[in-house]
């Protein structure tokens, strides 16, 4: 049978001293807070009294750290799937904070001209329609119980965006996908709908030096 729900689950925080965009870029593994984040979600899992029968992990390293405390507890190996993974960006390994922004930089304007599609990186129906696929593999992948798959901000978000309804062009600001958050759907007919939001690492939020892209 196949999964009963579906856990989109964060990376913790990440190891970034310089502050640069990273990205893709292979090297950035999750700090030791974000270690206890990732434990902070896993634990959070467990809370739930439900069994995960598949866990899946985009192949960057932050993403395999984060979710092995998950396979920890249920005793699983996360399996690896490039559809979750970070979109590509043209500013990483850059700074988007401070006088040494990217953005500061004329050579670089070209690649904001349309922050709706955006024309800085992968687009955004791209990313969702990659992320669903991943999702419905998954759920039918599940031979009982459910899926928990770790990925990112972006890609969560595009999930949620897409699910609920709403335009794929939104303010990064206002993303509600905070370090080790979950959120979790329920497919119903064909369709993935939306059916909790926890931010379990919330706690350890305040300690945080680096929270992602904004």
């Amino acid at each position: 049978m196949p999964a009963e729900q579906i856990h989109l689950v964060r990376h913790g925080e990440v190891f970034n001293p310089q502050g640069v965009l990273y990205g893709r870029l292979p090297g950035y593994g999750l700090s030791d807070l974000g270690r206890q984040m990732a434990q902070a979600a896993a634990d959070d899992l467990v809370a739930r009294d439900r069994p995960v029968g598949l866990l899946i992990s985009s192949p960057l390293q932050r993403t395999q750290q984060s979710a092995e405390p998950i396979g920890e507890v249920f005793g699983l190996e996360a399996q690896l799937d490039d559809r979750v993974i970070e979109p590509e960006n043209r500013f990483e390994g850059l700074k988007m904070h401070g006088r040494e922004s990217a953005l500061r930089d004329v050579r670089n304007w070209t690649f904001l001209v349309n922050p709706w599609e955006p024309s800085w990186g992968e687009p955004f129906r791209a990313i969702a329609r990659r992320m669903l696929h991943a999702m419905h593999d998954a759920w039918d992948a599940t031979a009982g119980g459910d899926a928990v798959i770790v990925s990112h901000q972006l890609p969560i978000w595009m999930v949620h965006r897409r699910v609920t309804g709403r335009s794929l062009a939104h303010d990064p600001r206002r993303r509600r996908c905070a370090l080790s958050s979950i959120t979790s759907f329920e497919r119903r007919g064909d369709r993935f709908v939306e059916v909790g939001y926890r931010d379990p690492a919330a706690g350890l939020a305040a300690q945080a030096t680096d929270v992602g892209a904004v």
